[in-house]
């Protein structure tokens, strides 16, 4: 009988090593609020039936999280795109990096004061994000319009001190990106997130005055520390939310403030 017992005992731990390993446990992620909170609840039943315990851990600005996940409190994040998690990294000396890519939050020109760029006036002051990659990305937004003109050599992360031409006398000042909303009333316009901007209230298509294309090389990410990639709860957490569940979801819901950086047509 003990035989029987152990050789029984030996088919079942077989079966699972064949199997495969199983996904299990808690997964903490840290996002902020919008769209990447409402993302993650909305698959948070999908990942339970795979045996993961999805916890969130909401932050309001953009240090906090990949600190978090540097030091270990997090298992993952999802907050960023793909180059401000690179210069974070690379100026911080942390080994992130990321385990798939979901959508597009197209940046986009606002105002409070003025209902076209033509409305804007000679010596108009710019609020603009003040980390060097999403300010370069405003930079380059305004660009695209004519606004004003980089030098050739500005890359992803020109300045200020990068434009050549500046026909209306544009006045640039830098804000932490969360903050760009409500500074909004004191300057002629604003350079905002998308997600901070639909958390102010904005409908990215109805209200920017300039807006992003949907081919922005700028996709929010599932950034994990490096060699976690293919742990199987994050490939079943990155799985969940490329899945047509969520496409149909930031389609239906989000007016074109949020695009999908998977699936058909990308």
């Amino acid at each position: 009988m003990k035989r029987i017992a152990f050789l029984a005992a030996s088919v079942l731990i077989a079966g699972l090593i064949l199997s495969g390993p199983a996904v299990a446990g808690t997964l903490v992620v840290g996002a902020t609020p919008l769209p990447h909170s409402e993302l993650l609840e909305l698959v948070r039943g999908d990942l339970a039936e795979k045996g993961v315990d999805l916890k969130i851990v909401e932050f309001t600005d953009y240090v906090r999280p990949n600190m978090a996940l540097d030091e270990g409190s997090l298992d993952a994040n999802f907050f960023q795109h793909l180059p401000y998690l690179e210069g974070f990294a690379r100026d911080h000396r942390l080994d992130l990096v990321s385990a798939g890519s979901i959508h597009v939050e197209p940046l986009g020109l606002y105002s409070g004061k003025h209902g076209s760029l033509n409305d804007l006036p000679d010596g108009a002051v710019i609020a603009i994000p003040s980390d060097s990659v999403n300010g370069g990305r405003a930079l380059l937004l305004l660009q695209s319009e004519g606004l004003i003109s980089l030098s050739d050599s500005a890359g992803l992360e020109a300045t200020e001190f990068d434009v050549e031409d500046n026909p209306k006398n544009l006045r640039f000042r830098p804000i932490e990106s969360a903050q760009l909303p409500r500074v909004l009333p004191d300057v002629d316009g604003a350079v905002i997130n998308g997600n901070y901007a639909m958390e102010a209230g904005l409908k990215p298509t109805e209200d920017a005055l300039l807006l992003e294309g949907a081919d922005s090389p700028y996709a929010n990410i599932v950034a994990v520390r490096a060699g976690d990639s293919d742990r199987e709860d994050v490939k079943a957490l990155v799985e969940a939310l490329q899945s047509d569940k969520v496409r149909d979801f930031i389609l239906e819901n989000y007016g074109g403030g949020v695009v999908p950086a998977f699936g058909p047509g990308r």
